[in-house]
């Protein structure tokens, strides 16, 4: 990885929520970076703190919330490095980058687009907010960009609402939302989680793509390691608001070092697998006021070692070029 070619790197990104029940760590501590053109798949359970992690990035997260760490975002050209997590959440400086130069694909675009707006009036409106032009030249921009995503019949179905769309139709609009202006690095928040199977192979090819014509880096969050394997190349593991496991997506799933990755893997049905049997992992996710010591696993993990495991906080550990995971046998394993 070479350091000119950072677009964006997230440094001990600390999220908090302040609440009367006390403080819920959302991401604690987490670290990694993306290239330009990169895709970088982040995976886990559902509260391990993904969504946190592309909301504090945006600078969109709760009120309640307080953001520390790095949020280095490397801007080409006179622009240059601007640390987001110093910028004021409602400010003018974020919000030109916001949708701009990094977007967001929302989970459900049923619940993220406005009931009583059409698509083609909120696409209008990113591109009438960023970039320089009249009315006009905004609709035609959103029509290309509906086009660009393959919407049926994009110049009538920009007049349409939400709710007359298809789930597979919202999605693109979605997706033409996040791209109509061009940005660098695009954040997909489980965009295929609420449609089918045959939809969502749509969806992948045409993400895909898009950032083969355009040139963009995704950052990938999803649950679906299926998912995982085909769209990135690089993959965030996260358990509990921490990375605990990070690497090039086959060295990852060929030599996983983190026995929640393993476990993780070992769930994913297979044909020569007995679906009777499918593998879960075993125990609950902790309670978020009362973590457990040590490593935040350890309750769940086959592998604990008592003394250890439920003390000390793992140290993160490279095992392998460009290959870390946060776990005391990773680290006896290069000894």
């Amino acid at each position: 990885m070479t350091e000119s070619n950072l677009l964006l790197e997230v440094k001990d990104l600390h999220t908090l929520f302040h609440l009367r029940e006390g403080t819920v760590r959302a991401v604690d501590g987490a670290s990694f970076s993306i290239e330009y053109g990169q895709t970088v798949g982040v995976v886990g359970e559902s509260g391990c703190g993904k969504s946190m992690t592309a909301r504090s990035i945006l600078r969109i997260e709760p009120r309640n919330a307080t953001v520390s760490g790095e949020i280095l975002f490397h801007r080409r050209g006179e622009s240059g490095t601007v640390d987001l997590t110093k910028l004021d959440p409602t400010g003018i400086e974020i919000r030109k980058i916001r949708g701009q130069e990094i977007a967001m694909i929302f989970q459900e675009p049923m619940s993220s687009f406005s009931p009583v707006h059409t698509i083609g009036a909120q696409i209008m409106e990113a591109i009438l907010l960023h970039q320089n032009v009249d009315h006009a030249e905004a609709r035609k921009r959103a029509i290309s960009v509906l086009e660009l995503v393959g919407m049926a019949k994009p110049a009538r179905n920009i007049d349409r609402y939400p709710h007359q769309l298809s789930g597979g139709m919202r999605q693109r609009a979605m997706i033409a939302m996040g791209l109509s202006c061009r940005p660098a690095l695009l954040i997909a928040d489980e965009p295929t989680t609420a449609l089918d199977v045959t939809t969502q192979a749509v969806i992948l090819k045409l993400m895909k793509d898009l950032q083969k014509e355009l040139g963009m880096a995704i950052m990938f969050i999803t649950h679906d390691l299926g998912v995982i394997s085909q769209m990135t190349r690089y993959v965030v593991v996260m358990y509990m608001g921490k990375v605990v496991e990070a690497g090039p997506v086959i060295e990852l799933f060929q030599n996983p070092q983190h026995p929640y990755t393993q476990a993780l893997l070992k769930s994913i049905p297979m044909i020569d697998r007995d679906l009777d049997r499918l593998a879960v992992i075993p125990g609950s996710v902790p309670d978020p006021f009362n973590l457990p010591p040590g490593c935040r696993f350890h309750p769940r993990c086959p592998y604990m070692i008592a003394g250890t495991c439920d003390v000390t906080d793992p140290a993160n550990v490279e095992t392998s070029p460009n290959h870390f995971a946060r776990c005391v046998l990773a680290k006896a394993a290069l000894t």
